[in-house]
Formats: C-alpha cells, structure tokens, sequence
C-alpha cells in the first residue's frame, strides 16, 4: 500500500528577544518560534546585537556608529565568477587534474581564480593575494592565505601536462556550445603573435622564438597563437599556440584538423561548418586539406592576381543588401585558383574604395617630399654617392604599394657633381587604378547555394577573430601580457588562461547584448565594477574583531539590469 507525504503543520507564536552568552557579553536575537506537528521548533532568528545597541534601538536612540569601513569590488568579479561557477570549469578541471595532497586548494579553483584575475585586472600571480584581498571573492571561494602563494599555484599548474589541458578544453567549450547555444555553422580562424619578455638565453621556453613581430617589438621573443571563433558573439572554441617564427599559413592544418575533430565529438557531419579565413592563410597544400575534409569555406584572394575579374565592367555589379551592407554592390562569378574552380563574389566598397584612396594620397604625399630632398641635394651637389646608390634611393622612394605605377622619375648625369632628379605624377594611372582596383575584394567560397549577402556576411565575421586578438592586446582587460614564463609548459597553460578569459569576457557582452544592453567589454566590466561592496566595522567596546556589516552601494538601472542578468544575488552579502 502507497503512503502519502504529509506537509509539516507550523503554528506561528509570537516572537520573543532572546539572549545567548558568548566571550563574556550576551548578544541578542529577534527569534520566533513555532510549533511544527506539534513541537515547539526555532524557526528564523534575527541577530540584533549586543545590549546598548539593542537599547539605542528600542528607545530610538541614535545608532552605533561605525568606527571605519572598507570597500570591495563586487560586481565584475562576481559576473566573472557566476560564468566560471556556470561552465563548472573547477569541476572539470579537478576531474582531469586531481588536487596535490599538500595544496592549499585544487587545481580548479587556481586556474579558475586565474581566469577570474585575468578578465577584471590582471595582474602577476605574485601579486594576486593583495588584489583578491581587495575583493568580495573570499566570501564564496574560503582560502587560506598561505593557499594564494604564487608558488602554490604554480605548484598546481605544473599537474597539467599538454594533454591534460586538450581534454579540458574540449569538455569546457564542449560544455560552453550546449549551455550558451553557441552557433557552430560559421566559424573564423585567424592567427598572430605576442611579444614575450623570456629571457634570449632561456632554453626552455623553445615555443618563444624571434620572428616577424606585429606588435612591432622586434626585440623579443614571440609566440603564435590562432583562434577559431564563433560568428555568433566571437566566442573562441579552438586555440593552438605555435613558435612564433614560423609562418601563420604554416599552422593552418593543424588548426583545421583540431576544429574538425571538436566539431564531430558535437555533430556527426562536418557538411554543416563552414571555416572562414583570410588570403593570409591561402597555399594550395592548406587548401587542398580544406577540399578534402568535405567542410564548406569562404575565403578571399587578392585582386591583383585576377586581372580578368577587376575587368568586369561596373554596369554587372548589383547592389548586395542596402539594409546590412549600405551601398555594397557584387558579381557573382567564378575563380580559378589555388587549384581549384569555384564560385567567386567580387565586391566594391565605396566605404573601402575611400579609405584606400586616402591612404595613397598620404603616401604619394610622402614620397614627394622625399623626392623634392634628394633633387635638393643632387641640385646642390651635395652627395658623393654612386649612380646604384642613387637609384637605389630612388628605388626605395617608389616602392610602397602603386606608387611606382603613377609617379615616374629621371635622374641625368654621369657622376655626383652632375646628377640631376626629375619626376612626375601621372594622373591617369591614378585615376584607371582607383577605377580598376579600389574597394574590390574577391571572396572564394564553395558555399554555391547561399545568398551573395550570406557570403558577405561570413567573410566579415573575420573581424570576430580579430576583435579577439585587439582584445587580448589590451593591458587592462582580459590582457595576454606581460609574459614572463620560462617553460614550454607554463606558457601553454598562460595561453589556456588567457583564451578562457577571452571566452567569458566575450559571453559576457553576449548575453548582455542579448538583453538590450550594446556594450563593449570593458564598458561592460566598467558598468559591473561599479557595483561594490561596503562593510562597515562596528566596535563594541568589549575585545575582539569588530562586527561588520555589508551593504552593497547604490546602483543605476543599467547595473541593475546587469546584476539580475547575471544573477549576482546570489554572491550578494546577506546582512
């Protein structure tokens, strides 16, 4: 025979002011008690505090006032840690990693609080400790000082080997695609490099290498790093870091077998993704890969290598989508190369056709000047420099892009004392290169099925990818730099860090954007940080640690709106 539950029967007394003895001093409680089935039970109690305040209370005298206060930051690290808490990455992490007998905490909980440091202020691990002490982090996430040693954490780091951190970064943004809905049918690869400060004799490091620096520091160390991220909010889903002084388009394969291989742990069939990429990555070896693994492309070529489109004549061009394109216009054709024939999208941008016309005027500008000084010298016969050498000058002058196809120059003479410089400007080479190439792209897609506007818009969700890499760029926020590891292993495991924060931060501003609220992630975390904790200290006149008391500061509507986005009652002081 079935039972049935039988709901508990409360009978509410009145409440009653209650003392309990402790140090020496009583301290009062507001309790109300109840009878539950029968039995008389305590069933909420509020503390009041101790005899004079309760007095000053009662008889509406004036409080006890605050003997000092501290403030801590409360709403960007709260966000940032309800996403981590979210994904479950210490779960993860500690499931792959099992914590060391002798550490202050798991293996999760330092690479979670690292990811956490690194989206709202970065800092050194040295310097971690002091900043989480400035943080409403230590309510939820109970650590011991000596826990938050850096050495500690590095101690941690060390129990995650190359393929540990590959099967936690296949659960955790395995995990991230389900929780968030993440749009896996068009993704963008992009690749660059990061200055280091690894010191040059460091042998250890091999992955930090010298090569062509982008951030311009040729005076250190390098190291790759190519991402693939999501159309939808630039969420990084695939990383791959690589020496920094090989080639991006040399490291195109390896990041394609790894989306691939995530891909099908999530979908069957690769058919549905579609990788887009720019001409950086284009060789006929990367591309042939691409063929081969049956997933759709969409990627550029550079015009100049097809002279036969720049010649369609501008009555074919049609207007793409004036709604999400403004005055964009395409053909819609067909490419041989890399190999292969398939379908081509050849665009003009007014937008781009300006820019591009602005950057020659500049650079003509430069090199007028250029030429106008060294006619001034050889007028003055002030050189002693060879025939070759002046025409190398010259050479020089006119190599930046098209300059040499619109200014043209003679030099006369037969030695130094007699050398003598002319040029001109040919207006229409200016003009028939503005007509012929200016505001042209051709994008190369086997997508033959999809609107010329769908093409388009794929090829520009590259800026995705780039977004991501200006964002690690910046040093406040979500910031790769500085990087001081000494070994293969610790650089790898920074690199981990860093893309998971670059994971949040861009999940952040996705599910804000979402909401209604359009901004960028520092603005985002700007908005959250101005969300803080206030504790207040009160002294009771007895020994001991003052009483505090934690209020959190007054908020705008815009960090309201955030606060229950996010859920951060949940980490909010409780009195």
């Amino acid at each position: 025979m079935l039972g049935f539950w039988r709901p508990a029967v409360y009978y509410l007394d009145m409440p009653s002011i209650v003392g309990k003895r402790q140090g020496g001093q009583t301290y009062y409680y507001l309790v109300e008690s109840a009878r539950v089935d029968g039995k008389p039970r305590i069933v909420s109690q509020q503390y009041m505090g101790p005899a004079a305040e309760v007095i000053a209370k009662l008889t509406g005298a004036a409080a006890v006032a605050p003997v000092r206060s501290q403030h801590k930051r409360f709403g960007d690290v709260a966000a940032v840690w309800s996403v981590l808490a979210g994904l479950d990455v210490v779960g993860l992490v500690d499931d792959v990693a099992p914590r060391h007998a002798h550490a202050g905490a798991s293996v999760g909980t330092y690479l979670a609080l690292a990811t956490l440091n690194r989206v709202v202020d970065p800092c050194s691990k040295r310097a971690f400790a002091d900043w989480w002490a400035t943080t409403s982090g230590p309510r939820w996430v109970k650590l011991d000082e000596q826990a938050l040693d850096h050495r500690r954490f590095w101690d941690a780091m060390d129990r995650l080997g190359d393929g540990d951190l590959t099967v936690i970064e296949t659960q955790i943004y395995g995990g991230m695609i389900d929780r968030y809905g993440l749009d896996l049918a068009s993704v963008a690869l992009d690749m660059t490099n990061f200055a280091t400060h690894i010191n040059s004799t460091n042998e250890r490091a091999s992955i930090a290498q010298r090569g062509k620096a982008k951030q311009k520091r040729v005076d250190l160390r390098l190291i790759g790093l190519a991402l693939v991220v999501t159309r939808d909010g630039g969420i990084p889903i695939v990383s791959h870091a690589y020496p920094g002084d090989r080639p991006d388009v040399t490291q195109f394969t390896t990041v394609l077998d790894e989306l691939v291989t995530r891909y099908r742990l999530l979908i069957d069939s690769v058919e549905s993704l579609t990788v887009v990429y720019d001409a950086g990555q284009n060789a006929a070896d990367n591309h042939a890969l691409v063929e081969e693994s049956g997933v759709g492309f969409v990627g550029s070529l550079p015009p100049s290598d097809h002279p036969d489109l720049l010649d369609i004549p501008r009555t074919r061009y049609r207007v793409v989508d004036p709604d999400r394109f403004g005055e964009l216009t395409a053909v819609d054709t067909t490419v041989t190369a890399l190999g292969v024939t398939r379908r081509a999208v050849l665009t003009h941008s007014p937008t781009l056709h300006a820019g591009q016309s602005r950057g020659l005027d500049q650079t003509l500008a430069k090199a007028h000047a250029r030429l106008v000084d060294l006619q001034a010298r050889l007028d003055r016969a002030a050189t002693r420099r060879s025939l070759a050498a002046v025409e190398a000058d010259i050479a020089t002058i006119l190599k930046p892009r098209w300059v040499g196809q619109i200014i043209t120059t003679t030099l006369t003479g037969d030695d130094p004392a007699t050398f003598r410089l002319s040029w001109r400007t040919n207006s229409r080479a200016r003009a028939k290169l503005e007509q012929r190439l200016f505001g042209k792209r051709i994008l190369f897609t086997n997508r033959d099925t999809w609107p010329v506007a769908d093409v388009v818009a794929a090829y520009r969700s590259q800026s995705e990818a780039e977004f991501g890499f200006r964002q690690l760029k910046d040093p406040h926020v979500v910031s790769f730099s500085p990087m001081h590891h000494w070994t293969d292993q610790k650089i790898r495991v920074h690199v981990f860090i860093c893309v998971l924060a670059l994971a949040v931060a861009h999940l952040i501003r996705r599910a804000a954007h979402q909401a209604g609220l359009h901004l960028s992630v520092r603005g985002l975390l700007t908005e959250l940080a101005g969300i803080g904790e206030t504790v207040l200290l009160y002294h009771d006149g007895g020994k001991g640690r003052p009483r505090a008391q934690r209020i959190l500061t007054d908020m705008t509507d815009t960090q309201r709106s955030l606060y229950d986005l996010f859920g951060l009652d949940r980490y909010a002081p409780t009195r």
